[in-house]
């Protein structure tokens, strides 16, 4: 076998298709929630505090499987914008905790139609095999609500 057929197997490698794949997908997010100041990630964010409460910057990473300084990174911008708090953790002062903001959480749910219309479009594009594919080479739900989390589920007509 030559160099170049062996070369040939990389036009199919995996992680390049799933990283242009990721950027396509993200591109879609992003260009939708541009319309709300938001950015595909800043919303994920945002719904991680809604679904789990507030967090530590380490949790939080922990939670989306973002390294720790990108998260730290993210964080500060989005405070910046008053979508959320960050404060010292009383039992380590190391530590940040990350509290939605009321503004955030005004930004979130206003951003949640567009981007409900986004993932039902994607979904409809790719098909439920595909994107149950996806979920499970991520290993599960992207973000799940944590055992210590406040959140409790509202009623979209109930006053928040």
């Amino acid at each position: 076998m030559d160099d170049r057929t062996s070369l040939f197997e990389t036009t199919r490698c995996a992680c390049l298709a799933s990283r242009r794949a990721a950027r396509r997908i993200t591109r879609r997010f992003d260009q939708a929630l541009r319309a709300h100041g938001l950015r595909a990630t800043q919303f994920t964010i945002l719904a991680a505090l809604r679904l789990a409460g507030p967090q530590s910057v380490g949790a939080l990473a922990d939670l989306l499987d973002i390294e720790r300084t990108t998260m730290s990174r993210n964080l500060a911008v989005a405070a910046q914008r008053d979508l959320l708090t960050l404060r010292a953790d009383p039992e380590d002062a190391r530590s940040r905790i990350a509290t939605l903001t009321a503004h955030g959480r005004h930004t979130l749910e206003t951003a949640l139609p567009t981007w409900q219309a986004v993932q039902k479009s994607l979904v409809e594009e790719l098909g439920e095999t595909t994107v149950h594919n996806l979920h499970q080479l991520a290993g599960g739900p992207c973000i799940a609500p944590l055992p210590n989390s406040s959140y409790e589920p509202q009623n979209q007509d109930s006053p928040a």
